[in-house]
Parts: structure tokens; sequence; C-alpha cells
């Protein structure tokens, strides 16, 4: 069933509803508010306020955004005034963590020695994804605030740029460098494992 199934589900009393968004929506409101929080134990007292906020909301929800945008929001919401870690404003420095591929990719032109596969390709020819979704999963949960949040909110729950500026407190611009950042560190660790035959 899709959210708004739910929703409806939901409204009309049936538990195993709640219960379903509980588990599609869970651990990204946990990636949500740990982008606030200091501790994986404020992340889960925020989400688990957040869930008790829904329920108290669900009937004042007016459908103007996806149920999906509107949950997070609450949950950004409540993470930000839980005081456990001041709004920060995060410095854009190209130069801060070098560059976000290696120089071993490139020939001494400059262009790429063997240009990336896209994972789609990777996906497309292999029988079992679970592996490589798996890897990529274990990638995006190794990487540190802000690109986890970033990443998950852009790539894993398909936010716009915007929405996830919003959500974060951060210019669009750096969500997008952050983005790539994030990008290039995930593909990194999963090259690495398809190369290690892992997957």
């Amino acid at each position: 069933m899709d959210d708004a199934e739910l929703l409806e589900s939901l409204l009309g009393g049936d538990e195993s509803a709640f219960g379903e968004l509980v588990r599609r929506y869970h651990p990204t409101l946990i990636k949500v508010a740990r982008y606030y929080v200091g501790s994986a134990a404020s992340a889960e007292d925020v989400a688990q306020d957040t869930w008790i906020a829904v329920l108290k909301g669900i009937e004042k929800f007016e459908g103007r955004s996806s149920f999906k945008t509107w949950l997070l929001r609450i949950c950004a919401n409540r993470a930000r005034t839980s005081g456990v870690r001041e709004h920060r404003s995060i410095p854009v420095d190209p130069n801060e963590s070098g560059p976000t591929v290696s120089a071993h990719r490139f020939d001494q032109g400059g262009f790429w020695s063997e240009p990336p596969v896209p994972f789609t390709d990777a996906v497309d020819s292999r029988l079992d994804n679970s592996a490589l979704l798996a890897a990529v999963r274990g990638a995006i949960d190794t990487l540190g605030e802000p690109q986890q949040a970033v990443v998950t909110l852009r790539d894993v729950e398909g936010l716009s740029t915007q929405e996830v500026a919003t959500l974060l407190g951060l210019s669009e611009a750096n969500v997008r460098v952050i983005l790539h950042r994030g990008r290039a560190r995930v593909r990194e660790i999963v090259e690495e494992a398809m190369k290690g035959s892992k997957i």
C-alpha cells in the first residue's frame, strides 16, 4: 500500500497501518534527528516524539505535501527544538577534504583512465542485486554527518534539493556540495567491495 492508503486505514482505526508507516520511515527519522542531536539515544527520543506527534495530529494533515515530507518536517522541527545541539552552519571549503575522486582514476592528460560505470549498469548485469543494495546501504551508514543525512534524504527518500535544504537548515548550494561528496564516498566504498569480490 502507498502512504495515502495507509493514512486512510490509520484514520479508519487500523493500527497495523501505523505499524507499517513506522517500519517504512523510522530509520530515516533517526538519521534526520541524528543530524541535529548529539547522540543516538537522543535521536531515538526525537523519532519517538515525532510518532507521538503524528498520532496526535494525523487528523489535521491536509495533504498539501506528501505524508513523507510532512513527517520529516515534524521530525526536523522536534530535533531543532530539543536543544541538544545548536543550529549549525557548515562551511563549504572546496579544499576542505581534498578531491572527491581519487587522482589515480585519471590519466596524465586529466581524462578518465577508466570511466566510472553507473551502478544501474552493475545492477542490471547481476542476478542477485541484494548484495549490491546491502553494500550501498552499508556505505551510506558509514558516512559522517551531514553527508549521511543529505544522501539519505536526497537519494534514498527522494526529496528534492530544496526540501533537504529546508529540513536541515542548509543552503541549496551547500546541500549539492555535501551530496556530491557523499555520493563520491559511497561509490568509492562500493567499488572497493566489488573489487574485493564481496558482491
